[in-house]
């Protein structure tokens, strides 16, 4: 392309010279087009960004306890550019389920969050990714269990 544009301006200023009156045809121009390889382009680095560990949690108060609720505390997300504080708010309580808070872990210098959710059986791992409940441990998955309660089944 810078080429190209060289060389337009190069003939431009040649044929400008030719039709130039008698005085000026008097004067001489040498125009050089220079070869050679062309420009290279490197893609432009990767950019890392390395944000730091979020502030210590704040000071909340929490309510008393509400019949049928549960208190999900407070806690730092990153939004946009920064870390930013949501306070703590109620939840309907799921009977039989387990509240996991949402927190912040690091994993080789990096920080990743880990959103808060109902946990059946509340070892920390969402029941999504778990195996298939067997409540009456018969061998057969609630969701294919015609009697998901009754242990007696052969």
């Amino acid at each position: 392309m810078h080429r190209n544009a060289i060389a337009a301006v190069s003939v431009a200023l040649l044929s400008a010279l030719g039709t130039a009156t008698v005085a000026q045809a008097q004067t001489s121009a040498a125009v050089v087009i220079q070869s050679g390889p062309p420009p290279q382009y490197r893609p432009a680095a990767p950019v890392v960004v390395q944000y730091g560990p979020p502030p210590p949690p704040r000071h909340e108060v929490v309510p008393h306890p509400r019949r049928g609720m549960a208190w999900v505390p407070g806690h730092w997300e990153w939004r946009g550019h920064r870390y930013v504080w949501l306070q703590g708010y109620w939840v309907k309580a799921r009977p039989g389920y387990y509240y996991r808070e949402p927190r912040w872990v690091e994993h080789g210098g990096r920080w990743e969050m880990r959103p808060g959710g109902w946990d059946r059986d509340g070892n920390g791992v969402p029941d999504r990714y778990q195996r298939p409940h067997d409540r009456d441990r018969d061998g057969v998955p609630n969701r294919y269990d015609r009697n998901p309660d009754n242990p007696y089944r052969r």
